[in-house]
């Protein structure tokens, strides 16, 4: 599901990149920051992949290098969307869409400063070892405060992550994309004809 989910993800922030770059063809300053979006976005979405296929009770520390590339350069991915809205603002974007990516982009941070902050203490060792490996926890226990803290923040952040993207909805609804087939003859195989044409093709490349 994750996996799917990545790959919507990449469809979307592509479409993004695309809708930017012909709303803004000849400002250099939005044109860089459109392509900077589109590399950290695909990064985060390859960090979700990596989620998808390591789990964190296995491979803990490959999960955690895609919780970070997901989060973390997700976020960076939701900081240059929201400069770009406010670039875009007011001739092509409205000032509230402007203020709606900066509120959830400082829901998004909140929430990484919180699950940080409590993964740190809750796997500080205070709580005991081998936590990683635990997957039911009791009231009473140590650390389950610290372990409610962090699962709350993680949920908030993937739901401010999601919120975002639903920003687009709007968006998107003025945009359309479609590809263009060009046939270059009426057939799929290779008749004496075209190598002919290939032929003269060369000689007149290597005359030139």
């Amino acid at each position: 599901m994750l996996n799917i989910s990545a790959f919507l993800g990449m469809a979307t922030m592509y479409v993004r990149y695309k809708q930017v770059y012909a709303l803004n063809p000849e400002k250099s300053k939005i044109l860089k920051l459109n392509k900077t979006g589109l590399t950290v976005g695909l990064m985060s979405c390859f960090g979700l992949c990596i989620i998808a296929n390591f789990q964190k009770c296995i491979l803990y520390y490959i999960h955690v290098v895609g919780a970070c590339l997901t989060f973390g350069v997700g976020a960076i991915y939701m900081l240059v969307q929201t400069i770009l809205s406010y670039l875009m603002q007011p001739e092509v974007h409205s000032k509230d869409i402007f203020w709606i990516r900066l509120t959830l982009l400082l829901w998004c941070s909140s929430s990484i400063v919180s699950m940080f902050v409590s993964s740190v203490v809750l796997y500080s060792g205070l709580y005991g070892t081998n936590l990683v490996q635990k997957l039911h926890w009791d009231s009473q226990e140590k650390g389950y405060t610290a372990h409610i803290i962090s699962t709350v923040s993680e949920w908030s952040l993937a739901f401010s992550f999601l919120s975002f993207f639903l920003t687009y909805i709007r968006d998107f609804q003025k945009i359309s994309l479609r590809a263009v087939v060009s046939l270059h003859g009426q057939t799929l195989r290779n008749t004496p004809q075209s190598f002919v044409a290939d032929d003269q093709a060369l000689l007149i490349a290597g005359s030139i």
